[in-house]
């Protein structure tokens, strides 16, 4: 004889069970679902002493429904689809993941860790990779003032993927506002970058800096290190404890002038006003007739040099750029691409302080800027009413000896467009590290995708030499130098 039929229950999935009500009213339930032919039923068709036929019906489909809803949260729980942060180290929807280094969108790099931050929520924000380069460089502006700031002087390059043409930012030759003091020009320069190439408004690219020099930041282990062995008298009570000793790593620090400066830019509707607000005070602080007034930065289409791979560009004179093409292209026509050994160490040398950043986008773009005071802390006079600290780059300085910014675009191969992007920094021949850098490059072709960022000992010895790419629509920093340069993506 064939065993009865048990009755079949419709009951809840646990991840419901805190929702509803209790076990005793769980087994009611269910007993009313229990399907039972033999019993009596009444005239209607229902079984007697139970829920009308439609009750019934009813209370069915709405735990169908619930079953349902369940497994369906339980699926979206199961494929991972929690929501994650931007950038982080989780797959993507797509199902594949990266090393470190390598992103779908953009990547940005600088001396600073919240400086690269800062780009890439610029980038997050919607920006580009001009919005994150500019943002992180007002940045640094702020939290690296040994290396860089509003007193500085800047070259810039960049590359727009989308129609095929390099830019360079030039400051032209170096002006001198007062004896032994040079004329600023990043306010103008990188507002300019922006006007022409940016997409988000320029009072979003400041919101972090002003941030940042108003409500404070804390010394990192390069400004320390600068501190320490820099003579502070100029420099204090900014940067010195109240006895007149330098701050040290994890010190807060914060610049109200400079934060009041930084509000006045964000509201100048041009460049040239933009540099005009911070010149007018300096000019009081300095006792001078009125702002000087000297060349202007300028964008300029970048010098091209084209080789059997792709083709170069840098910055134009008065940069190092064309010397650095002379003798990439003496070195490719001589001995093909296979760098020579690292350059000597010139004689009684001194490599100017400069700092620089690169930032890369997936479709190629990428922007390469470089800055520089020409001596830790500049000039060493802190303006008193713009935080500001000018250099000691004046007309007689070999302005852009320092600057030679190169991308490379490789056209070699027809299914994919590779572009690469070096910037060098800290070291009096840049021209032959750079040299040196591309070279090995090409005589040693790398697959970014692959493999994360590298890390790389200092430019032959010399400085920091910054490397991204941008590789089958990826963003790669593809080196990154040991002890320096924090990168962000997303």
């Amino acid at each position: 004889m064939e065993p009865e039929a048990g009755p079949v229950l419709y009951q809840k999935l646990r991840v419901w069970e805190p929702s509803l009500e209790s076990e005793e009213e769980e087994e009611e339930i269910s007993e009313q679902l229990i399907l039972d032919a033999s019993g009596p039923h009444d005239s209607s068709g229902n079984k007697a002493g139970r829920l009308p036929g439609a009750w019934a019906q009813l209370v069915a489909a709405l735990l169908l429904l619930a079953v349902g809803f369940s497994l369906a949260v339980r699926q979206l729980y199961s494929s991972g689809a929690s929501p994650g942060a931007l950038g982080s180290g989780a797959p993507p929807a797509s199902g594949h993941s990266h090393r470190p280094g390598v992103y779908h969108h953009g990547a940005i790099i600088s001396p600073a860790a919240e400086c690269s931050r800062l780009g890439r929520e610029l980038f997050v924000a919607g920006g580009n990779i001009v919005d994150a380069g500019v943002g992180a460089a007002l940045c640094l502006a702020v939290v690296h003032p040994h290396t860089t700031g509003l007193g500085a002087t800047y070259w810039g390059l960049f590359h727009n993927s989308s129609s095929g043409n390099s830019t360079a930012l030039t400051s032209g030759p170096a002006q001198t506002l007062a004896p032994g003091l040079g004329l600023p020009s990043a306010l103008p320069a990188l507002h300019m970058l922006h006007t022409h190439f940016g997409r988000l408004p320029w009072p979003h690219l400041l919101v972090g800096p002003i941030s940042l020099a108003q409500k404070g930041f804390l010394v990192d282990t390069s400004l320390a290190s600068a501190l320490a062995a820099q003579d502070t008298k100029g420099l204090c009570p900014l940067f010195c404890h109240a006895n007149g000793t330098p701050l040290g790593p994890g010190t807060r620090v914060t610049n109200t002038k400079l934060a009041a400066v930084l509000h006045k830019a964000s509201l100048a509707p041009t460049p040239d006003l933009s540099g005009d607000a911070l010149l007018s005070l300096l000019a009081e602080d300095l006792g001078l007739e009125g702002p000087s007034v000297g060349p202007r930065p300028t964008l300029e289409p970048a010098l091209q040099l084209p080789v059997p791979q792709g083709i170069l560009f840098t910055t134009p004179s008065p940069s190092a750029g064309p010397e650095l093409l002379e003798l990439l292209e003496a070195s490719l026509q001589s001995a093909g691409p296979s760098p020579a050994p690292c350059p000597p160490l010139p004689q009684a040398a001194a490599a100017p302080r400069s700092s620089v950043l690169a930032t890369v986008d997936s479709s190629g773009s990428v922007l390469l800027l470089i800055s520089s005071l020409n001596s830790s802390f500049g000039s060493g006079h802190l303006s008193p009413s713009t935080g500001v600290l000018l250099s000691n780059l004046v007309a007689e300085s070999a302005a852009g000896a320092w600057a030679c910014p190169l991308i490379f675009h490789d056209i070699s191969d027809d299914t994919e467009v590779d572009v690469l992007g070096l910037v060098a920094s800290g070291t009096p021949a840049a021209v032959r590290v750079m040299t040196h850098a591309l070279l090995s490059h090409l005589a040693r072709p790398q697959t970014p995708d692959q493999q994360g960022p590298t890390e790389s000992p200092r430019a032959c010895g010399q400085g920091t030499l910054l490397q991204v790419a941008a590789h089958m629509e990826h963003a790669h920093v593809s080196s990154v130098p040991s002890g320096c340069c924090p990168f962000q993506g997303f």
